[in-house]
């Protein structure tokens, strides 16, 4: 049957069969607060032990979209811009309406609107989503789909190059700017991201706030089936916002490979 699609961003992790990977840096820059590396890791066997478990993704404090409690099958995206490159943005209703219209019209899965809500966040459309019975979920041809489009005056992610996992990350516009909007913000869109690995799991996160900036970093676990091993690796992606400006950068670092 249809699986739920969540994790819906394109990221390109740079993952090799038993062996290391880096990633590109964007030539945007945001925040400049300094990037260190965490003074402690998990122990290899407390690693193997989360990205091996079948019960386990994030830590229990870890914000999660309330979709994520859909029961049925679904579909969840954002809508683009004409590059697919970043999520648009607006605060107009209207023009949401607009946006979500049309991008539906564009897909290959056209959908009957249902129902429009909104939040401090974003607008979303539901749409009831037919599929014929060659997707293979033959008790159940429709299921719902849901398009979002951000509030500008939360979260701008225009000029954002969503195929890069360092550089500019966006705009943090709600207010007040606190260690938990930045800790929603990196949270909300790694629910969103997607890494082409078998078992890919956040094994902590850290909130570290200075007078300029704040950042929230996730410590990543990704495990990649090689030819005789798995290769299984430690990510540092670390959220930096500046304080004045809400501006957002990414910062990716593979601390351990094993």
């Amino acid at each position: 049957m249809r699986i739920s699609t969540l994790l819906v961003v394109s990221f390109l992790a740079p993952l090799a069969s038993c062996g290391g990977g880096g990633g590109e840096s964007s030539s945007q820059s945001s925040a400049t607060a300094p990037v260190e590396k965490a003074s402690a890791l998990p122990s290899k066997a407390d690693v193997l032990a989360l990205v091996y478990d079948n019960t386990y993704s994030v830590p229990s404090d870890f914000f999660v979209d309330a979709r994520a409690n859909t029961q049925q099958s679904y579909t969840m995206h954002h809508v683009l811009d004409e590059t697919r490159s970043f999520e648009r943005c607006t605060d107009d209703f209207s023009t949401a309406m607009d946006w979500e219209a049309n991008d539906n019209a564009s897909r290959t899965v056209q959908g009957t609107f249902v129902a429009a809500v909104e939040n401090d966040r974003y607008f979303e459309v539901a749409r009831d989503l037919a599929y014929g019975s060659s997707v293979g979920n033959v008790a159940d041809t429709t299921s719902p789909g849901f398009a979002r489009i951000f509030k500008c005056s939360n979260t701008e992610r225009d000029g954002v190059n969503r195929s890069e996992h360092d550089g500019f990350a966006g705009r943090i516009n709600a207010r007040p700017l606190t260690g938990g909007t930045v800790k929603e913000f990196t949270e909300y869109l790694w629910q969103f991201s997607f890494f082409p690995t078998a078992r890919k799991k956040v094994l902590e996160t850290d909130t570290v706030e200075a007078s300029d900036w704040i950042r929230h970093t996730l410590l990543l676990g990704f495990a990649t089936s090689g030819p005789t091993c798995d290769t299984i690796e430690v990510v540092e992606w670390s959220f930096t916002s500046d304080r004045a400006s809400g501006n957002v950068e990414k910062n990716w670092t593979v601390v351990d490979s094993f």
